[in-house]
């Protein structure tokens, strides 16, 4: 992942450069290490000192100070993992797509044979000018991936696209990167989240589930190269972005959802918590009070894992079985009445573990046995279980 990574980090003029020192914290809590290379605009809108203090490293940007036993321009990109220019004003990516290499920054790219990332920032005329259009398409052909700028209230006051992409947006990037590609021509399927059943016009059923496995699975899968769908609930811990999200209410919609991508698909983890019961019947107008009880017949639901084990030829299928008695014994009998290859069990009494936390603590069953997994995030436990996808 991004642990102990070196990023070699440019910093061109601009006003965006107060968002690169955010960027620098950010990356410096994930335990990267950071070299900064400020050009002499950059330095008019924040001192060198400041970028030395939260890259917690040395700032370089003059092409004729320190020559002696190393030349800076070049050592630099050999030391990098990569190189990431965060703002890129205009002047910089026209230098960069022409070769002039008039200052430290524009000769350390190119002297860079690791990737290039650059995070353009620009006042939204200057980055619609053919120009700089010509430039950013000059080097993606070049191999430079680009962080789209962001659309908003920019410097100049005026709204538009141009304002560098968010400093957590790029970290994500960032992990996004160097995260390895194993999962590459995989179609997986992750469901997540609660399903509800209406009662009335105005009520339903449903139960505690945040979605926060299933979209930590999917947000891994994606990561890891594989093209995801997510069929979720009505719950939104977090955005994904780059997957293909089907937003379902009923068990029915997410039953049918799954079912238009299962046949191609290499795997389905149904981390989500389908209600298993639905009102017999169901009023189509709110229920009004009477201040007499009433009673309601409640039927049983389609099981949604065991529909798809049914159906599955060389699909990998992942259930989750929560629990608060008999975690193994009931998860075995999961595993083996709905012909899934693997169930994720969760003791709900665990401290821990269960709905809308952070963390979990699971079991991983299968036919050749048990395997115990000590308490993890809930990032960390969907990368444990991408792991037994085949």
């Amino acid at each position: 992942m991004i642990d102990n990574k070196n990023i070699l980090l440019g910093v061109s003029g601009g006003i965006a450069c107060y968002k690169t020192l955010e960027l620098c914290s950010r990356l410096v809590k994930k335990n990267v290490n950071i070299k900064v290379i400020m050009t002499e605009s950059a330095k008019e809108f924040v001192r060198p000192v400041t970028f030395e203090t939260m890259a917690k490293g040395l700032v370089y940007s003059d092409m004729w100070e320190g020559h002696h036993e190393e030349v800076h321009h070049i050592e630099l990109p050999k030391w990098a993992d990569l190189m990431l220019i965060a703002p890129a004003s205009a002047s910089t990516i026209g230098k960069m797509a022409n070769g002039i290499a008039d200052n430290f920054l524009i000769a350390s790219y190119l002297a860079c044979q690791k990737d290039v990332i650059i995070a353009p920032s620009m006042n939204t005329q200057m980055l619609l000018n053919p120009a700089t259009q010509r430039n950013l398409q000059t080097l993606r052909e070049y191999g430079v991936k680009v962080i789209a700028p962001e659309s908003g209230v920019l410097a100049c006051n005026t709204v538009g696209d141009g304002r560098m992409e968010e400093p957590k947006n790029i970290v994500k990037y960032l992990e996004d990167y160097f995260t390895d590609k194993d999962l590459v021509g995989k179609k997986i399927i992750v469901s997540a989240g609660p399903t509800i059943e209406p009662i009335d016009y105005v009520r339903y059923i449903t139960n505690h589930s945040s979605g926060k496995m299933g979209y930590n699975i999917a947000n891994e899968a994606k990561k890891r190269g594989a093209d995801v769908i997510l069929v979720s609930g009505p719950v939104n811990p977090f955005e994904i972005n780059g997957i293909n999200k089907i937003e379902v209410k009923t068990n029915e919609e997410m039953k049918n959802a799954i079912e238009e991508n299962f046949d191609d698909a290499n795997a389905l983890i149904m981390a989500a918590a389908p209600v298993d019961y639905r009102p017999s019947t169901v009023s189509d107008r709110k229920i009004k009070k009477s201040g007499e009880s009433i009673n309601f017949e409640f039927i049983e639901n389609l099981d949604i894992l065991k529909y798809f084990g049914s159906k599955k030829k060389d699909q990998t299928i992942i259930g989750f079985a929560a629990e608060t008695d008999d975690l193994i014994e009931n998860a075995n009998k999961k595993l083996n009445v709905k012909n899934a290859d693997y169930i994720v069990a969760n003791d709900l009494k665990k401290e821990g573990a269960g709905f809308n936390t952070d963390t979990n603590v699971a079991s991983f069953i299968s036919k050749d046995g048990v395997k115990d997994l000590e308490i993890m995030s809930k990032k960390e436990l969907a990368n444990e279980i991408l792991n037994l996808i085949r």
